[in-house]
């Protein structure tokens, strides 16, 4: 076994959109410019910063199993699972929590909330 100290994370946090598209008409996180969302976040991240190895990455998913809570984003290492309506919900939480470490309370998807 090891003694070494573990390395440091690749990244400090990852937030993944949900941009899933569902062709059945059940709902969907698409449907709620979950593709917008995730460009101005990851344009947000750059333009700060904040953006690279040992901060923070912007990813694309495809369903999270969270429908109903939807549009969703959810943030690692801390399982933080955000909800959002527009541009200002995403600049609050790159703010809050990608820059600051603070969880936006106001956006949190319910416990419990599925699909």
């Amino acid at each position: 076994m090891s003694s070494a100290a573990p390395s440091p994370p690749y990244f400090k946090r990852h937030i993944f959109f949900c941009l899933n598209q569902r062709d059945n008409g059940e709902a969907c996180c698409a449907d709620h410019d979950a593709q917008g969302a995730f460009d101005h976040c990851k344009s947000l991240v750059k333009k700060a910063g904040l953006a690279g190895p040992g901060q923070v990455r912007v990813n694309k998913a495809g369903c999270l199993d969270r429908c109903a809570g939807g549009p969703v984003a959810v943030v690692y290492p801390e399982a933080t699972w955000y909800t959002y309506v527009d541009r200002a919900d995403i600049e609050e939480i790159v703010e809050s929590h990608l820059k600051n470490g603070q969880v936006v309370e106001r956006l949190l998807v319910p416990p419990g909330v599925g699909r």
